[in-house]
């Protein structure tokens, strides 16, 4: 059974999940991304070996992340859109409304598990909310996410820093794709990409990402 109360500050959600911590659920709506991740920088910076993880669920503004190994020849075709090199791992990506991000904010020295478990642990999540939803998801070797009969339908990318994670996945649930036809997605030429909407998957972004939230509690407190 998880416990809910009110947190004080901006009333967000927080939940016990487990017997060894709590993790605070932080629902931000529509933000602009660079904002965003200078906040996951200083929170990671700051949180003291007792601050709870975090988790923020949220959409941004159009935008392509380009992480610290990436290649600027994935970016294909020229946009309005700005490019903002960023401190993940990865290469090139796009976030836009419709899109479904979660930052993962965790202390994995609690947790026990390192960063490559983390990742499969992310993953299942999405597995496990697209099989409520009727539809068959995998991994897919040497390139991280989750696909649909080889498309991909979420995206991650984490940043570790004194144990403790942020960044996280984009998960594509009813947004506008033709962004991606500008770059290789994940800097893989020729990669296909596909949303829940596509799929007949009838969820709005805001009950994808609850469901989301949810799957991911599982998962990573398991």
């Amino acid at each position: 059974m998880i416990a809910r109360d009110r947190d004080s500050k901006g009333g967000a959600l927080k939940e016990r999940c487990g017997t060894d911590g709590q993790v605070l659920i932080r629902d931000l709506g529509q933000v602009d991304y660079i904002s965003t991740w200078r906040a996951m920088q200083i929170f990671t910076a700051r949180r003291a070996p007792d601050a709870a993880d975090e988790i923020w669920l949220l959409e941004h503004s159009p935008v392509y992340t380009q992480g610290q190994a990436g290649k600027p020849e994935h970016l294909i075709a020229a946009t309005d859109i700005p490019v903002v090199p960023i401190d993940r791992g990865g290469q090139i990506t796009y976030h836009g409304p419709g899109q479904v991000v979660v930052y993962v904010l965790i202390d994995l020295r609690r947790r026990g598990y390192g960063i490559r478990e983390l990742v499969t642990r992310l993953e299942q999540a999405v597995i496990n909310l697209l099989a409520e939803q009727g539809v068959a998801s995998a991994r897919l070797g040497g390139a991280p996410g989750v696909y649909v009969e080889g498309a991909k339908i979420a995206a991650l990318g984490l940043r570790v820093r004194h144990g403790c994670t942020y960044h996280g996945l984009a998960f594509n649930v009813d947004m506008d794709m033709r962004p991606f036809a500008a770059i290789n997605p994940c800097g893989y030429a020729g990669m296909r990409v596909t949303q829940c909407r596509d799929l007949g998957v009838k969820l709005s972004p805001a009950e994808a990402g609850q469901a989301l939230v949810r799957c991911l509690r599982d998962t990573i407190y398991s």
